[in-house]
């Protein structure tokens, strides 16, 4: 459960089975980050205290990468210590014995320590239409019988991830919690009231790479929320105050440089100011380079992939990963090593 519209699909559809096979309460877990919007830890709270519930609240230290600055990369959520952005809830667990303080490792090591000698899933929500890396990984290769639609996390211990509605459009999303009544996050209809288009509407973490653009309006909507995260965390004020494509996207090549690609490495050499951050930026960037040395058409779209990443600090490179693993360019990658044209027109291939 993370507050969004997609886990609260998947978690009435699975309620709904739940009771059909008696086989309540219904484990689930949050991963709560800490830098939450107010209104998903007031929804998803609600969730957690229902009697046919069996709450996993997860409010224990780990860290998790913060995209607002340069020079405070973590938000150490929970870190004893220090001034939380809200108090810890008395049903949560507190203390980290997973054995990893990496948000991604977790899951993995959340499920083998709960059900360390038997066969168990996670039942998430995610879905294709949000992301053409997301279509491809969910929809060729096997990975539980016939299905396509998840992840292995142990195939020694058969523990998986399952997307049961990976194939749903947004509208189908809004169409059965509207047609059933469900709850939701209230922090949607302040985002729709606000103008906030569907594609960026976010109610999870407020500081990853691809959430900065809600610190524009949490002053607005949660004035609490934003004073508390501006306090714990370095770079929340910098970006409210920056131009939204300082951040975002930069549209327009700075007039000083020639190319795309002198912009990214100045900005590289400029604003990655660890040693060692720099290098792995680097590494990654010549890889790209190497790789895609015949791209002709739009390789400059490569180079502002790069000039983003680097403006959030995206050490994790979320954002090149995602420009790499799109259709297209995979269809050139098949291009340039067999030399078969693909049936519709490719921009990479045909300009």
């Amino acid at each position: 459960m993370s507050g969004g519209k997609d886990s609260t699909v998947v978690f009435n559809l699975a309620m709904e089975e739940a009771t059909k096979r008696n086989r309540l309460p219904l484990a689930v877990m949050w991963l709560d980050q800490e830098a939450e919007f107010q209104a998903t830890n007031d929804y998803v709270k609600t969730i957690m205290y229902r009697e046919d519930v069996k709450p996993l609240w997860l409010q224990m230290h780990f860290k998790i990468f913060n995209a607002t600055s340069h020079s405070e990369e973590w938000l150490q959520c929970w870190e004893p210590g220090k001034e939380w952005i809200r108090e810890k809830d008395p049903i949560s667990i507190k203390q980290n014995v997973f054995g990893t303080d990496r948000f991604h490792d977790l899951f993995e090591k959340i499920i083998g320590h709960y059900y360390p000698n038997e066969k168990a899933c996670y039942i998430a929500g995610v879905r294709t239409e949000e992301s053409p890396t997301r279509y491809v990984a969910l929809t060729t290769a096997t990975t539980y019988k016939h299905i396509t639609w998840g992840k292995i996390l142990s195939r020694k211990k058969q523990h998986y991830t399952f997307y049961p509605i990976y194939d749903w459009l947004y509208t189908d999303i809004w169409k059965a919690i509207h047609d059933n009544g469900w709850p939701y996050n209230i922090i949607y209809d302040y985002q729709y009231r606000y103008g906030v288009s569907i594609q960026n509407m976010r109610v999870s973490n407020l500081h990853h790479e691809t959430a900065l653009k809600s610190l524009f309006y949490l002053q607005e909507m949660e004035p609490e929320t934003w004073e508390k995260l501006s306090r714990r965390l370095t770079g929340v004020n910098t970006i409210k105050h920056l131009k939204k494509e300082a951040i975002t996207a930069v549209t327009e090549l700075p007039y000083m440089f020639e190319s795309w690609k002198e912009y990214a490495y100045y900005l590289l050499e400029n604003l990655i100011t660890d040693p060692v951050r720099r290098k792995g930026f680097k590494k990654h960037f010549d890889r790209l380079e190497k790789r895609y040395a015949n791209l002709v058409h739009y390789k400059d779209t490569m180079y502002r992939s790069m000039v983003s990443t680097v403006v959030v600090n995206d050490y994790e490179f979320t954002k090149l990963n995602n420009w790499e693993r799109s259709p297209e360019l995979n269809a050139w990658r098949h291009y340039d090593k067999k030399g078969t044209l693909p049936q519709k027109k490719n921009k990479f291939i045909h300009g």
